[in-house]
């Protein structure tokens, strides 16, 4: 009994001494913050009504820009979320966004600037610079210069003409494909900058098609990131040559929109 009440009473004053210990050093202990988890907008075409399944109508898209404001969401460039992803810039604020296109449909200018311009928002084009100033639904190079110039867009890659790699792999020779590949990336990147000027080393990738060897190509070809069509919030640990995007359509308005920028 002596025996039993000695050992209780040294496991007492153990439990005295250590518990005050323990919490105090608990305290000290940082908590890791939860990754930012950041959504990247995509749109393709504007226009008074739907045309096709890629068009946002105006209205709608007017209708997220207020929802964003409303809601204390910033919206930043891409390439302020791509270089913090490279650790080369600061974390973007909380609640923030981004916005991009993909293609450079002629509506982008016509539709979609004068928006950006009212609310001063940040966008950045992909474009396949094969259909500019060329096909009767592109933009004009002297568009995309002024909306440079504006200084709320940064024009960046979607390849040379928009080729699928899955289908062009299997009708190519392995020699033929590679430098078909190499042309797509190396001559979009030259073009641009040659046409507009700025440092052109984002791209999008073309029908979201990407895999390793597609990866490691686009990185020899001097891009730092690549943007999939993945619908999800991205994060700083994703895969920098595969950035998730939600592509948008008209359908995503009201309710529907809320709970994909809550990621609910």
């Amino acid at each position: 009994m002596f025996r039993y009440g000695k050992s209780a009473l040294s496991l007492l004053l153990i439990l005295f001494f250590w518990l005050p210990s323990a919490a105090r050093e608990s305290k000290g202990l940082k908590q890791t913050p939860a990754p930012q988890r950041i959504p990247i907008l995509l749109y393709h075409r504007f226009g008074p009504v739907v045309a096709d399944s890629m068009t946002v109508t105006t209205p709608v898209f007017e209708s997220h820009l207020k929802y964003l404001r409303e809601n204390n969401y910033t919206i930043i460039p891409l390439r302020h979320l791509v270089n913090y992803y490279r650790k080369q810039g600061p974390a973007p604020p909380r609640n923030s966004v981004a916005i991009a296109t993909d293609d450079g449909h002629k509506t982008v200018f016509t539709e979609m600037f004068p928006i950006i311009k009212k609310y001063r928002i940040p966008v950045t084009l992909f474009i396949y610079p094969s259909a500019i100033s060329n096909a009767p639904y592109a933009m004009t190079w002297e568009q995309l210069r002024e909306m440079k110039k504006s200084g709320l867009v940064d024009i960046q890659s979607h390849s040379y003409w928009h080729p699928n790699f899955k289908r062009d792999k299997r009708r190519m020779k392995t020699d033929e494909y590679d430098t078909f590949v190499d042309m797509q990336f190396g001559k979009s990147k030259e073009k641009l900058e040659k046409e507009v000027g700025g440092k052109v080393d984002m791209l999008s990738w073309p029908f979201g098609i990407y895999n390793g060897e597609l990866e490691e190509k686009a990185a020899k070809a001097g891009y730092a990131a690549a943007f999939t069509i993945e619908r999800r919030h991205s994060v700083i640990d994703d895969n920098i040559m595969a950035i998730p995007r939600y592509i948008m359509t008209d359908d995503n308005k009201g309710k529907t929109f809320e709970r994909m920028m809550t990621n609910e």
